[in-house]
């Protein structure tokens, strides 16, 4: 660890002369062992990998296999009808996964395409890609660091560092400094300085001791490598799903063999009937359906901000149960603003500034004037607390260039480390002023008097506690606090040779702080509502982590709060155990991070895992969604993620959760409405080749039904309006089935009511017409089918009547009840599509009693529905 070393041990490791720098064939030897100063990255996946991604599922090599066989045993137009569901799953899934993985390529991007070295005794300007471990790299204002540095020399030296480490303000640098801690975090490492951040004032000059993936920013590149894509929780549901229908499937068809050998049937006819069987216990159209309904998802999220990269994501979202926020940028604004000031002998709001009374005004001059930045409404430049300083003038309509121009500066004296002070001197109404801001404990040792109500009183040792307490109060609610001086002379001090930081009369103090963003105090709030924690991880100290934490509402006890250095000394399984009690994390750095979203999902939660930072990248990948900041997001961020926020308004996450988890059980509605329709055909077939009928449905019925008939409900059920009531609600729990909160069961009584159903109809066809297999089949084919439109009435609530929803609340049922009955009605009727199908016109008799057989399951269950209201609502009195 570079940090523990004095700089002559770093250059004497190195081998490096401090004068000269290295030598051209010194550089050539160290590339050639070394490599670029660049990031490498795994190949991206091509468009074929990604079509066969969407391949990988149990559903698909079951329908696969379906496929096969139809087309095996002569019937093309199965196999043909399967293949196609399977193409249109496949595509849907390219078409919204097809973006591959940018996080390495943006990590590359952040390198900066120029570096400035010392070799052979001279500067040179250079791609960073050849800067090699030896180099020794000047750095000045504006200037990317192109690789990590053992700083050697330093004045003034201020690095942004917030999207490495999470820090609101810039670092300050000392090359002369030596840590002995071995756990220092990456923010507190002042004598280093790391690839990819941004010099924003003084300058320096460090040696070259890790480049390319060695990197800070290396070790996260190889983190993104290294970190796999998990199923999500409805991706295992439907892998579950998938292999029992298959083992299923099998059963039936052994069952339906060994049946038929007792009962002495043909055996090519028992395996038609045994394919037919397997074809029923299969729902064909559901991956289609489960990815049509995601697409549509990721459409209705747009619309609330959030651009969803992988599908899967948009259902994650509703079984979200712990939100890891990043704090700079994500829950707070990522700008420095002065809140609090200390004048007058009173600490107030800076909204309480009055420019009538005299100290208020000569601190809010101090502030501006002593100052290097630039301030407009379209721009600014410079450190980020003299930004705050010039924002908090400008609120009051004392703006820097008026100020300037009104009293130009005749002199400085830079601010530096050792000082910890900057002044200025100004032409000031005919006479000169000295402007002197800084840390209080400086600025106190200098100061003899302080300006108090329009007076000028000695500054006695009572009155000093009390500017140290002012300060100390600021300072627990973590804000950042700098103290301002001044005194007045007749005469230009400098061209008088005479010491200007001494004898200044003390004005007042100023708070400031990255303050939390507007709205997200409600968000936070009613994710709580909603049995969501939100968890706060950021590199800001402790105390700061705290101040935002308590005002947000994530935390209200110092005892939720846990440090980077606090977490090196637990291990994994003692950090599992202690999660729970724990809200804020600070000081952390990007391996700490994911330690903790780890420790986080091995309690059972669902976590998402919210930041913008290059920082944050790895947790976002380990998380069960990792969600970006569109706007400040870095690019690293935003390849690691499932979803990018375009308005970074961490409101939105909380719209998409709830978006989420009426997704998800729109989903549930279609897979359970898909099931039970699947379950009707089994029994209606099963029970008829154990009883010894002839089967009653042929296996295109069964295709057509599941593929068209009921595909089209099962669309319109996934877009449903939402549930107005879904965030009163708990998170469902990640282990709890598709059939939890008695779906199975109603699963089971409609499919046996739809079995029954269609049997009923076989068997009045058989009556009917006893010389007319094909008639009695057709007749069971329309129930089937009509009474399977009919049920997804019921699906849209279990307890509510579809009066009281509203038949024309979700239009497009509606309309896919009425096109199924019409697309039936044509298949009977148009001779052509008839004698393809296998079936025989229906008689005015024959639609009577199948309409009235179909229309069954719709009023059952409402007279359930209504026997169940009056139940609960007589407990309720």
């Amino acid at each position: 660890m570079w940090f523990n070393k004095s700089t002559e041990a770093v250059l004497e490791e190195f081998k490096v002369n401090l004068t000269t720098g290295l030598s051209e064939n010194e550089v050539l030897q160290r590339r050639e062992k070394h490599g670029l100063n660049e990031l490498t990255s795994k190949k991206p996946k091509t468009l074929f990998s990604i079509f066969l991604s969407q391949l990988n599922n149990i559903m698909i090599y079951i329908l696969i296999g379906a496929a096969l066989i139809s087309g095996f045993i002569g019937e093309i137009s199965d196999a043909v009808i399967i293949g196609i569901v399977i193409l249109i799953n496949a595509i849907v899934g390219v078409i919204q996964e097809s973006k591959a993985e940018k996080a390495l390529d943006a990590l590359k991007k952040l390198s900066t395409p120029k570096s400035l070295v010392k070799r052979d005794g001279e500067s040179k300007e250079i791609p960073s890609q050849e800067v090699v471990s030896g180099d020794l790299v000047i750095i000045d204002a504006g200037r990317y660091i192109p690789c990590d540095l053992r700083l050697i020399e330093t004045a003034n030296l201020q690095i942004e560092e917030s999207a490495l480490t999470g820090e609101s303000v810039p670092s300050d640098k000392q090359a002369n400094l030596i840590i002995e801690a071995e756990d220092t975090p990456l923010g507190d490492q002042k004598n280093m300085a790391f690839m990819s951040t941004l010099a924003t004032y003084g300058r320096g000059v460090g040696i070259a001791v890790a480049t390319g993936m060695d990197t800070q920013i290396g070790k996260i590149a190889t983190m993104l490598e290294e970190s796999t894509d998990e199923q999500t929780p409805l991706q295992k549901k439907i892998e579950e799903l998938g292999k029992i229908l298959g083992f299923a499937a099998i059963g039936i068809c052994a069952l339906m063999f060994l049946i038929g050998v007792l009962q002495d049937r043909d055996l090519y006819e028992m395996f038609l009937i045994a394919l037919s069987l397997a074809v029923a216990a299969i729902p064909e159209g559901l991956p289609a359906i489960v990815t049509i309904v995601l697409a549509m998802g990721v459409q209705r999220l747009i619309k609330e901000h959030a651009i969803v990269r992988k599908l899967p994501a948009v259902e994650t979202l509703g079984s979200v149960s712990v939100i890891c926020s990043d704090k700079t940028g994500t829950l707070t604004q990522n700008k420095m603003t002065v809140t609090h000031f200390f004048a007058n002998d009173e600490q107030e709001e800076i909204t309480s500034i009055d420019l009538n009374k005299e100290a208020h005004r000569l601190l809010l001059e101090n502030l501006v004037l002593c100052n290097d930045s630039t301030y407009s409404e379209t721009a600014k430049t410079g450190d980020p607390t003299e930004i705050a300083l010039l924002e908090a003038g400008k609120r009051f309509d004392l703006s820097n260039d008026l100020l300037q121009k009104t009293y130009p500066r005749v002199h400085e004296i830079p601010f530096d480390s050792d000082r910890k002070l900057m002044t200025t001197v100004h032409n000031y109404n005919n006479q000169f002023i000295v402007f002197t801001k800084g840390a209080l404990d400086s600025l106190l040792k200098i100061s003899t008097d302080a300006y108090i109500n329009g007076e000028t009183v000695t500054l006695t040792e009572e009155l000093k506690n009390k500017i140290i307490e002012a300060s100390n109060k600021m300072s627990d609610d973590a804000l950042r606090v700098l103290g301002a001086a001044y005194k007045s002379l007749a005469a230009d001090p400098s061209k008088e040779g005479r010491i200007i930081e001494e004898n200044l009369t003390f004005i007042g103090l100023v708070g400031m702080i990255d303050p939390p963003r507007l709205e997200v105090k409600d968000s936070i709030a009613l994710c709580k509502k909603a049995g969501i924690k939100t968890v706060m991880i950021t590199g800001d100290h402790k105390n700061t982590a705290f101040a935002i934490a308590n005002e947000l509402g994530i935390s209200n006890n110092i005892e939720e709060v846990i440090s980077g250095s606090e977490l090196d000394k637990l291990t994994q399984d003692q950090l599992n155990d202690k999660i729970e009690g724990l809200s804020v994390f600070a000081r952390v750095s990007p391996e700490h991070k994911v330690t903790i979203v780890k420790a986080i999902r091995s309690r059972g939660n669902i976590v998402s895992m919210t930041g913008d930072g290059v920082n944050d990248a790895p947790s976002l990948k380990a998380a069960d969604i990792g969600v970006a900041m569109g706007i400040t997001g870095t690019d690293v961020a935003k390849g690691a993620a499932d979803i990018v926020l375009t308005d970074d308004n961490f409101s939105t996450i909380v719209s998409a959760i709830k978006e989420g988890r009426n997704i998800f059980n729109n989903i549930k509605k279609s897979i359970i409405f898909l099931l039970s329709c699947n379950l009707g055909e089994v029994v209606a077939l099963f029970l008829a080749i154990l009883l010894g009928w002839a089967s009653p449905l042929r296996p295109i019925h069964i295709l057509w039904v599941n593929l068209v008939t009921d595909t089209l409900p099962a669309l319109s059920l996934g877009v449903d309006s939402g549930d107005p009531t879904v965030m009163d609600k708990k998170p469902r729990d990640p282990k709890a089935t598709l059939f939890a909160e008695g779906a199975g069961l109603r699963l089971i009584l409609n499919g046996a009511l739809i079995g029954f159903l269609t049997l009923t109809a076989f068997v009045i066809g058989n009556n009917l017409y006893p010389d007319s297999l094909m008639h009695a089949q057709t007749m069971a084919f329309v129930v089937l089918s009509i009474s399977q439109l009919f049920h997804s009435l019921n699906m849209r609530h279990p307890d509510k009547s579809i009066f009281q929803l509203g038949v024309f609340t979700n239009k497009n049922l509606v309309y896919s009840i009425l096109l199924g009955i019409l697309l039936q009605v044509i298949v009977i009727t148009v001779p052509s599509l008839a004698s393809v199908f296998k079936v025989y016109p229906l008689t005015i008799r024959d639609w009577a009693f199948v309409l009235l057989l179909s229309v069954m399951p719709l009023v059952i269950n409402e007279i359930i529905k209504a026997i169940r209201r009056n139940k609960i609502s007589g407990k309720t009195v």
